[in-house]
């Protein structure tokens, strides 16, 4: 597909009388593989990127804001909600949800990993979300589901309508987990892995990740020209053209 000229979201407005513009929804993998170390590097390295003034720019330059959730996964039957939907528009709202990371300590680290149902939950938890122009769930993990219903049974057997679904692939314990990142997990039309080398290379790419997410992934295509689309969701009449552009 030919690449558009991307114009940051920053730049363009949103329709009027719209209240949110992305229901982002982030899930960490906290199975056994990942350690105390691994831990800590994923917690210091969101809080870190939550503060980075490019990443406050996106969250809070566009006239209309941001739902932000954040989940940890492991085990099948182990998901646990961090932050739940916070509406995001004032650097306070960012503090309290680097706060909520900070503070929050994980329940269990011998875990098998649940991807499948990760994914799932990251359905459901979108399902609870304000009512917004797009929707994105952003999935990070360094393994292949081993707990549960592999990631393409659940898509198959489950309705996940327009969500866009983006990897975050995180090397170092198993080897071309990347690709299997981008040929069983991610989906939808734009959708895209931001791989992490290693543990140590996970702040770079949580970073990076989200300044994608909250610019030029917003940008679709409507009729003639550039604008947000409203994504079908809870009952909605879905658009006849996608919303997400790679």
């Amino acid at each position: 597909m030919i690449r558009a000229a991307f114009i940051l979201i920053a730049l363009a407005p949103a329709p009027a009388g719209a209240a949110c513009r992305l229901a982002l929804a982030l899930g960490i993998d906290v199975s056994r593989s990942v350690d105390a170390r691994d831990y800590a590097i994923q917690k210091e390295g969101l809080i870190a990127a939550l503060a980075d003034p490019v990443i406050v720019a996106a969250f809070l330059k566009p006239e209309d804001r941001v739902a932000f959730a954040v989940y940890e996964w492991s085990g099948q039957a182990h998901q646990d909600v961090i932050v739940d939907w916070t509406m995001v528009a004032a650097p306070s709202d960012l503090e309290g949800i680097r706060a909520a990371v900070a503070g929050h300590v994980r329940e269990q680290d011998f875990l098998p990993t649940g991807l499948g149902a990760a994914l799932a939950f990251g359905r459901d938890l979108m399902a609870q979300a304000p009512d917004c122009l797009a929707e994105t769930l952003d999935i990070s993990g360094d393994g292949r589901s081993n707990d549960g219903r592999m990631p393409e049974v659940v898509y198959a057997a489950e309705d996940f309508g327009e969500l866009l679904v983006n990897g975050l692939p995180i090397g170092g314990h198993e080897a071309d987990i990347a690709i299997y990142y981008r040929t069983r997990v991610i989906r939808g039309q734009g959708a895209f892995v931001e791989v992490a080398r290693t543990q140590d290379d996970f702040p770079r790419a949580i970073r990076r990740k989200l300044e994608k997410e909250l610019t030029e992934q917003l940008i679709g295509r409507a009729g003639d020209g550039w604008s947000l689309l409203r994504v079908a969701r809870r009952g909605r009449a879905a658009p006849s053209q996608p919303t997400i552009f790679q």
